[in-house]
């Protein structure tokens, strides 16, 4: 593939031009914002003493006559621009008492009130673009308690002097998929301003090698479910069961599960996303065999399950995460059974119990990741599932 690098500077006026009028766009496999409020004034500064900060990297995308500017790298630098030039910045604290308020004084009202809040705990620079094209138009659109004012000392022609550079990348082929495939390895390579990416979040990139497929890897309704220890918040990687279970289908017990990929989850982990897009048969068997009626109707009936059973989250740890969803998502997503919902309290119980003996084993509540450990709550987990499963 021949393709095209060119260099150069825009101001950051233009930059901030750019995003406001969608002619650069976020990939959606981009992660969300994660700076906090000092960094921004950090790079602030930087400009501010004409420091060196690192150029952003844009890549061409052609689709379908269209022609997209991507943001490969740099959402970072941008966004932190973007909310210098607004004087906002994403209040997780006041959204998060607003929102819990409404949930208690709304509770068997409309609670269409929410809806009007961007969603700070899932941000991206996106949602302010998306109020409109200019300052005015989109400070008139936010509302209170959704964005802190922050004075981070701009002015026009601040942003009008400084420069920020970039390198724009053009491939040389039209092919949408084989696109994809170039951007996604240029991503998984690249690192944020000395911020890398975690593994979950470059593995990302190959979910949008095959657009159709995203909601197989990473569905929306799994999102809300956490692990939350020692004040850090991980949300589930619905892959991991995916692959894992997978190779449990196929060879109906768990000795096998991952061996060989002590250290090496995150490979097993891409292989199986391989396999799954190019449909291929090997350890985790063939997409096309295990859904041959596609997936969405049985993530229907897991999304409905997860309502009615009223799982817990966020969890205290991977272990109560895997006893409640391993055996879950393998009844109804792989088995293509149903839960008995007259009988959760009881299937409940019977978790929780598995749960308490395995955190009373040091070994297991040490090492969690081990691969006995973990074969040992697949097996466990499904086989408490099948007690209730029709």
């Amino acid at each position: 593939m021949e393709n095209k690098i060119y260099y150069g500077e825009y101001s950051l006026k233009h930059w901030i031009d750019l995003m406001l009028t969608k002619n650069i766009i976020l990939p959606d496999y981009q992660r969300l914002f994660v700076w906090d409020e000092e960094r921004v004034k950090k790079i602030i500064e930087t400009f501010r003493k004409k420091e060196f900060v690192p150029p952003v990297t844009i890549g061409a995308f052609k689709d379908n006559g269209t022609n997209n500017n991507l943001i490969i790298d740099g959402q970072q630098r941008l966004t932190s621009i973007l909310l210098a030039y607004l004087g906002l910045f994403p209040d997780k604290h006041t959204y998060r008492a607003i929102i819990e308020k409404n949930v208690d004084e709304n509770d068997n009202e409309d609670d269409d009130e929410d809806e009007n809040y961007d969603n700070i705990l899932d941000w991206k620079f996106t949602k302010l673009a998306n109020k409109g094209s200019n300052k005015i138009e989109i400070l008139d659109k936010v509302k209170d308690g959704n964005y802190k004012t922050v004075n981070f000392s701009i002015s026009e022609e601040f942003l009008e002097t400084n420069f920020l550079g970039f390198s724009y990348l053009v491939p040389d082929v039209s092919d949408v998929k084989k696109q994809q495939e170039y951007y996604s390895s240029v991503f998984r390579n690249i690192n944020i301003q000395g911020q890398t990416l975690s593994p979950q979040e470059s593995r990302d990139a190959l979910y949008y090698l095959d657009k159709d497929l995203v909601q197989f890897f990473k569905p929306d309704f799994t999102t809300i479910f956490t692990v939350k220890m020692l004040g850090n918040e991980s949300k589930i990687d619905f892959v991991r069961y995916l692959s894992l279970l997978s190779q449990y289908y196929k060879d109906r017990e768990a000795k096998n599960i991952a061996r060989s990929y002590k250290s090496q989850m995150e490979k097993y982990y891409e292989e199986y996303i391989d396999s799954v897009i190019n449909d291929t048969d090997g350890k985790y068997g063939k997409f096309s065999i295990i859904f041959p009626d596609r997936f969405e109707g049985c993530y229907l009936k897991l999304k409905e399950a997860l309502d009615l059973i009223s799982i817990p989250s966020p969890f205290p740890s991977i272990i109560d995460l895997d006893m409640y969803f391993f055996g879950l998502i393998y009844t109804i997503v792989f088995e293509k059974k149903q839960i008995d919902i007259t009988r959760r309290d009881e299937l409940k119980e019977k978790i929780k119990e598995k749960i308490s003996e395995y955190k009373l084993d040091y070994k297991h509540t040490k090492s969690p990741s081990n691969l006995g450990h973990l074969r040992s709550r697949i097996s466990l987990s499904i086989e408490i599932y099948n007690q209730y499963a029709s």
